[in-house]
């Protein structure tokens, strides 16, 4: 279906346009491996298998992924393979590891990748910036996309409510005239709510700047600014976090994504409603700068690199653990903790 934006004209492919029947016709002769079964790995993998789509999964074996694809129900020699034989079984290799393990499995994998085969992504870091990850894909194979707009976790609570994830999907490398309808089948079985193109570059090049940006940097440098600036003005730290985070959170973010922020602005008192008008600019004037600078980072490769040289560290987990205690340790994280077993 077409939806205007404005005056840009886009194509949103709905369960209406691709129904899940469709889907399931089209891949029927296909079977798909998941690999990787940590972030992504999980949702996609059984979504599909609840919406009777033909999977197994591929994972390093005696690892604590292994042992939680087997709690969930995958059974070894059957469903569940080691990578490699994964996917010498399949015909659309769904690649779901972490950046950081497609550079490492890659080498391990490629030689598998037989003519007409579907290789598949959730990001579109390895092949955007494959000069530095070396993923040199063949040439005689499809290569897709299919990225949820949120974590795996979303997608299976989602897809078990009855609802979905809105994904993008984009095509890389169209070998055998199927890419398409392939990224779409998937799509519709990992329980899209709907799906709208992209390209790789550009798949990845919003993603890093949304995880440093409003998903998950800025948003914690905000709360962090608010609550410390609350605190050493007396107040206290129930009364900081709940200011902070806890009404965004509980209170007005699920009516922004029900009815939008200008919604919330018509709906405020007056008071709210000015002090908000008065300021929201000098917050975009002020972060304009900000997200100038981070894309130029990210689509320079410049981000990618810095986190790939970090991931490969021997000490990576030792010192992702000390500047995650760094957050957990805080007294606003701690206040949150509190106050989150308050809840009714």
């Amino acid at each position: 279906m077409k939806f205007k934006f404005g005056k840009i004209e886009e194509e949103i492919i709905t369960r209406k346009d691709f129904s899940l029947k469709k889907a399931r016709k089209f891949l029927s002769n296909e079977t798909i491996c998941v690999l990787g079964y940590g972030v992504q790995g999980p949702g996609q993998a059984l979504n599909l298998r609840d919406n009777e789509f033909n999977v197994i999964v591929g994972q390093r074996k005696n690892s604590k992924s292994w042992d939680n694809a087997l709690k969930d129900g995958w059974i070894e020699n059957k469903t569940l393979f080691s990578i490699e034989e994964g996917v010498e079984k399949s015909t659309i290799i769904m690649f779901l590891l972490s950046d950081a393990g497609q550079i490492a499995v890659w080498p391990k994998i490629k030689k598998y990748f037989s003519s007409g085969k579907g290789l598949y992504f959730s990001h579109g870091f390895g092949l955007t910036f494959n000069k530095k990850t070396k993923i040199d894909t063949p040439k005689n194979i499809d290569i897709f996309l299919v990225a949820p707009k949120g974590s795996g976790t979303s997608l299976r609570r989602l897809f078990k409510e009855g609802k979905g994830l809105n994904s993008s999907y984009a095509i890389y490398q169209d070998y055998t005239g199927k890419a398409k309808k392939r990224a779409l089948s998937i799509g519709m079985g990992i329980g899209s709510a709907y799906l709208f193109e992209t390209t790789f570059k550009k798949e990845v090049y919003s993603d890093l700047t949304g995880e440093r940006g409003s998903l998950m940097g800025a948003i914690q440098g905000l709360f962090s600014a608010q609550y410390k600036i609350l605190r050493e003005n007396g107040h206290s730290p129930s009364e900081a976090f709940n200011e902070t985070v806890e009404e965004l959170t509980q209170s007005l973010m699920p009516l922004i994504a029900e009815k939008g922020m200008d919604w919330m602005y018509e709906n405020c008192s007056t008071t709210a409603q000015r002090g908000a008008l008065d300021w929201w600019k000098t917050f975009r004037d002020i972060n304009i700068p900000i997200f100038i600078n981070l894309y130029k980072e990210v689509s320079s490769g410049r981000e990618a690199e810095k986190t790939i040289l970090s991931n490969s560290k021997k000490n990576y987990r030792k010192n992702l653990k000390k500047e995650l205690k760094e957050i957990k340790e805080s007294e606003l994280w701690k206040t949150g903790k509190i106050v989150r077993k308050l809840r009714p």
